[in-house]
């Protein structure tokens, strides 16, 4: 017996932040949603963090709609403090969140769509695929190369430094992740950090101010991805608050130039170089996978054609993305400007309003720095 589908006004896809802040604003139009989540426990995606991760922004750009960020406003959250918040978003609101329901597919058909999710379908006029930049970590080939005795993962495995046998250790990312990382390991191990292109730097702080309120105060962190800034920008990452210099300094790092080749237990180096190392740890980004989609939205790479996460297919959005519409689009606190206007697209349709007008700009980035959601 064929399970006739359940209907929903919106269907979210993705619980994480994203998914939380559009969930928010889709409660407020009296619509019937759900959100699915894919795994089993909330704020997933920050769960699987290393144990000290902390964010480059302070407590008072880290809140999402209608509830504030707890703690010193100057303070930089830690992954428990995110968990915790995520967690307690999500039933202070009563999101309807539904846990360990990975979607299938998303499929056009009569004028909305169907969504196939664990043991059961949805129809929806409306969906937004909001699972966020961090889907698919991504380990260069010459990772084959090592010997088994040689342990390597990548950085969405590391948790403690005690994981990490006693040895020289190789950590390759240039990126937040990859000094984090570096910076805590160098207190009990000798550390190499591979740096393949470098990031532009951002200090932490000026003038004893954090930067992101410079940004903010000079509408920075607001530029779109169609401004001459934003064109320049879109396809970097930067760097904050770490220098590779105050690395080698302050912690004894040894930098080391991009990793070419791996073979038994050495690690060879553009410059010609070699390492012999205990450990390998792999801080080289997430690549993005909306196979699920089946809507003509894709390009031949695979990437996102929208326009602030408006599509050519009448009701699909996107959220969360790297460079949505600003450098804060996958942020932590920035989320919730792209959530609001998606949210009002949204209500339009539902009214019958006109359709918003669809786009032709790709996502630029199909790998991501892991350290650049904060």
């Amino acid at each position: 017996m064929t399970r006739m589908p359940e209907h929903r006004d919106v269907v979210v896809v993705g619980g994480g932040q994203a998914g939380l802040a559009i969930g928010y604003c889709l409660a407020q139009q009296d619509l019937n949603f759900t959100i699915l989540e894919a795994a089993d426990q909330p704020a997933a995606a920050w769960r699987q963090r290393w144990d000290s991760l902390r964010l480059f922004t302070p407590v008072r750009y880290d809140s999402l709609p209608g509830k504030a960020f707890p703690g010193d406003a100057d303070s930089y959250p830690g992954r428990d403090d995110v968990v915790a918040y995520l967690t307690e978003y999500a039933e202070q609101f009563d999101l309807p969140v539904e846990l360990g329901s990975p979607v299938a597919a998303v499929e056009p058909v009569d004028g909305g769509y169907l969504i196939e999710a664990a043991g059961r379908t949805y129809q929806a006029s409306q969906v937004v695929i909001a699972s966020g930049p961090f889907q698919v970590p991504v380990t260069p080939p010459i990772a084959g190369g090592l010997a088994d005795a040689v342990v390597n993962f990548h950085s969405s495995e590391y948790r403690t430094p005690g994981s990490i046998p006693p040895g020289p250790v190789l950590v390759v990312g240039g990126g937040n992740t990859g000094f984090q990382i570096a910076e805590e390991l160098s207190a009990t191990h000798e550390v190499h950090l591979s740096i393949g292109s470098r990031q532009a730097p951002l200090p932490q702080k000026i003038f004893g101010r954090d930067t992101f309120r410079f940004l903010e105060a000079t509408r920075l962190i607001y530029k779109t991805r169609d401004s001459r800034l934003g064109r320049r920008m879109v396809g970097s990452e930067t760097l904050v608050g770490y220098s590779p210099r105050k690395l080698r300094r302050r912690n004894g790092v040894t930098l080391e130039p991009r990793a070419t080749a791996a073979s038994g237990n050495t690690v060879s180096f553009e410059d010609g170089s070699t390492l012999d190392v205990s450990a390998v740890i792999w801080a080289t980004g997430f690549g993005l996978d909306h196979s699920i989609v089946q809507a003509p939205v894709l390009d031949e790479r695979g990437q996102v054609i929208h326009r602030r996460g408006v599509t050519a297919s009448p009701g699909l959005y996107f959220l969360g993305l790297p460079w949505l519409h600003t450098r804060g689009s996958a942020l932590l606190g920035w989320v919730k400007d792209d959530a609001k206007f998606l949210a009002q697209r949204i209500r339009e349709r539902a009214a019958g309003g006109p359709a918003p007008t669809a786009a032709t700009t790709p996502v630029p980035a199909d790998r991501l720095a892991t350290g650049e959601r904060a």
